[in-house]
C-alpha cells in the first residue's frame, strides 16, 4: 500500500496535507479498508472549529461507525460536501478524497504526526 510521502499520518488513520498555514484532512487507505463499505460521512461545517486530537466527525460503513479526528487545531475553511451524497468516493480514492480543509492555528502541530514511512510501519505493525 503506497501512502503519499508529502502527506502526514495519525496513529487514528487520518491523513493531513499541509499548504502553508492551510491543511487538507482525510482518511487513510488503509482506514477506508478496514471499515470496508463506506455508506455515510457526518463532517463540521465551515467556520467550526477543531482540536487535534479530538473528533470532528464520523464515518459509518457498512461495519461500523467510526470517529474522524483532527490530525490539527485550526478552523474549518471547506467542507467536501460531495462526500455527503457520494461517500463511496472514499472507498474509490480515500488519498484523494478530502473532508475537510483547517486554517491551521499552530503550523508547528504537524511537526508531531508521522512520515508516510513512519505510517507504512505502524500500519504492517498492526495487522
Amino acid at each position: 500500500m503506497a501512502f503519499p510521502a508529502d502527506y502526514k499520518y495519525t496513529k487514528e488513520h487520518e491523513w493531513v496535507k499541509i499548504d502553508g498555514d492551510s491543511a487538507t484532512v482525510g482518511i487513510t487507505d488503509h482506514a477506508q479498508e478496514s471499515l470496508g463499505d463506506i455508506v455515510f460521512v457526518e463532517l463540521p461545517k465551515v467556520g467550526a472549529e477543531v482540536a487535534a486530537h479530538k473528533s470532528f466527525g464520523t464515518v459509518e460503513s457498512v461495519k461500523a461507525v467510526s470517529d474522524i479526528y483532527a490530525p490539527v487545531s485550526g478552523t474549518v475553511t471547506a467542507v467536501n460536501d460531495e462526500l455527503t451524497s457520494a461517500p463511496e468516493r472514499i472507498n474509490a480514492d480515500a488519498h484523494g478524497s478530502w473532508m475537510i480543509k483547517i486554517k491551521l492555528k499552530d503550523k508547528g502541530e504537524a511537526n508531531s504526526l508521522m512520515s508516510a514511512a513512519d505510517y507504512e510501519a505502524y500500519v504492517a505493525e498492526e495487522k
